[in-house]
């Protein structure tokens, strides 16, 4: 009966792209509302860090084919992503973080790799540091992980993008959301800052091909830079 049942299911999913894409959300549907089990039970040599090993998975490999002498990262909260994008460049032997957050919460990782700003993503004297802490010819890659209302995503897209180089990323964390498929109740969020980013700015365009394990936090927000 099992058997029969995989093989009906397995021929659905095969042939339907809509049921599988209902399969995808339900899952992350369910991955989204039991927390203590995935996104605050997700950790990096001790420390949370609350994103997807299907994500994580994907940026090590970013990480290894570009090489990037600078990851930019906004919102630090433990700095359990800057220890892992850190320890990531300790194997590539190249690379530093310059993570940025509002709030400096205790007992963050200390590492060679790891520059912690305190402030707001987009507040001018920000980005007067991180352009202080970059050489002209640097690879750079950008992650957007603090606010999550689009006015705040969409002035970090315009403000960071700037800074990514040709065949990098700008990556904006948790397009999931307002209904992406969860918390539909969140209002213009992420996704939205990148539908209108992308009608304003031809550089970029979305790499759904780092999607490849069906669920992602991030859905359409790998944005890859194509042209200077």
């Amino acid at each position: 009966m099992i058997k029969f049942f995989n093989i009906i299911i397995h021929k659905i999913v095969c042939t339907s792209s809509y049921l599988k894409k209902i399969i995808i959300d339900l899952f992350h549907v369910i991955y989204y509302r039991t927390p203590e089990s995935t996104l605050h039970n997700t950790r990096w040599f001790g420390k949370i860090l609350n994103k997807c090993p299907l994500d994580l998975w994907v940026y090590q490999e970013i990480i290894y084919k570009l090489k990037p002498d600078v990851i930019i990262e906004s919102g630090t909260s433990y700095g359990g992503s800057a220890l892992y994008l850190a320890s990531i460049c300790d194997l590539v032997k190249n690379g530093k973080i310059i993570t940025i957050d509002v709030l400096d919460k205790p007992n963050r990782p200390n590492h060679d790799r790891i520059i912690y700003l305190l402030d707001s993503s987009t507040s001018s004297e920000i980005i007067k540091q991180v352009e202080g802490l970059m050489n002209k010819n640097d690879e750079v890659l950008v992650i957007l992980d603090s606010l999550h209302e689009k006015y705040h995503v969409l002035k970090e897209l315009k403000l960071y993008s700037k800074f990514v180089t040709l065949g990098s990323y700008i990556i904006v964390e948790d397009s999931n959301i307002n209904n992406h498929p969860v918390l539909p109740n969140f209002g213009p969020g992420p996704s939205e800052a990148i539908v209108e980013f992308l009608e304003e700015n031809k550089k970029f365009i979305i790499d759904k091909k780092k999607e490849k394990y069906f669920m992602t936090l991030n859905p359409n927000g790998y944005l890859k830079k194509i042209k200077n």
